[in-house]
């Protein structure tokens, strides 16, 4: 049992990283049906905006080396890779999709791919292709509940990742903003019509999702101190894979299928087949293509061809 739930606590606390990716994909995919496959790399940007972030509060701070962890220090690093993120989300958007708009679906996927290269290899060329250790922004303490073993940064992971994520659901399911963006998810062309500003919400909706993979950066380097401009590859891909899961589109369905995918990895790590850990997230998408196209939460929609 205590083995249950360590694995459970392990696979919960990975998940919420998977969650606030997978929050990303299905919002844009919601309202554009674009599969925005730089969305994983956005989550490395918003990695290494921290990583630098702490060097540059240690030199305002005229702190040599790397800066003393504190809660006011992780909180202003926090919100300068939110910035950054955000206006790359917004930008991204403005420069590299919404010309697009009018094409081709397959036209904005091969761009969204194009964009992840961009960033892939772009990152490797500004900071380095070496591998970095993310700085200790939180003084790190081992806890343990009943047998059960964990640290400061998983439940700080938990708790960050919930709160974000209800904000979230406030803002999609209690604002005027949030009824618009439904709005424009239900039906573009009478949105507009309606006269919704549907390029600022499409904007709008383009920052938030990088505003979380950049939360999603900063709790990744947090819990696993180690980035580099390749990291964002898996962990964006098993966060399209929580979105298929939970229905793209949907997002509660989003947080459910990241919950999902961490859990059941945690628990495949846990095991003798710990080697296909990596793999079984793959093996998810396939049954739920096979056998749930539109994933547990989503609805089958029939389409004019």
């Amino acid at each position: 049992m205590q083995t249950f739930l360590q694995n459970l606590l392990n696979g919960i606390a990975s998940g919420s990283i998977y969650a606030l990716i997978a929050l990303g994909y299905t919002m844009v995919y919601g309202i554009l049906k674009l599969i925005n496959f730089a969305h994983g790399d956005v989550f490395m940007l918003g990695s290494f905006m921290g990583y630098y972030g702490a060097r540059m509060y240690a030199s305002v701070t005229h702190q040599p080396g790397a800066p003393a962890p504190s809660w006011a220090m992780a909180g202003i690093i926090l919100v300068f890779a939110m910035l950054v993120c955000g206006t790359f989300g917004y930008l991204n958007e403005r420069i590299a999709y919404r010309p697009l708009r009018s094409a081709p679906r397959i036209a904005s996927l091969i761009t969204a791919i194009g964009v992840s290269f961009f960033l892939e290899f772009g990152g490797q060329f500004v900071f380095g292709p070496d591998p970095k250790f993310f700085p200790t922004l939180i003084e790190k303490h081992r806890l343990n509940f009943f047998g059960i073993v964990t640290t400061s940064y998983q439940v700080i992971v938990l708790v960050v990742a919930l709160i974000f994520m209800v904000m979230l659901q406030y803002i999609i399911y209690g604002t005027k903003f949030g009824r618009a963006m439904r709005a424009v998810s239900f039906n573009f062309e009478t949105a507009s019509l309606m006269g919704i500003p549907t390029d600022r919400i499409i904007s709008t909706t383009f920052i938030i999702g990088s505003v979380l993979a950049a939360v999603a950066g900063i709790l990744f380097g947090l819990a696993y101190p180690k980035i580099d401009p390749l990291m964002g590859i898996m962990p964006g891909l098993k966060a399209f894979v929580a979105a298929v899961l939970g229905g793209i589109g949907n997002v509660p369905g989003a947080m459910v299928g990241g919950l999902l995918i961490g859990v059941v990895e945690a628990f495949v790590a846990g095991s003798s087949f710990s080697t296909y850990r990596d793999a079984i997230a793959f093996v998810i998408l396939i049954l739920i293509l096979l056998f749930r196209p539109s994933g547990l939460f989503g609805k089958a929609q029939a389409e004019k061809v």
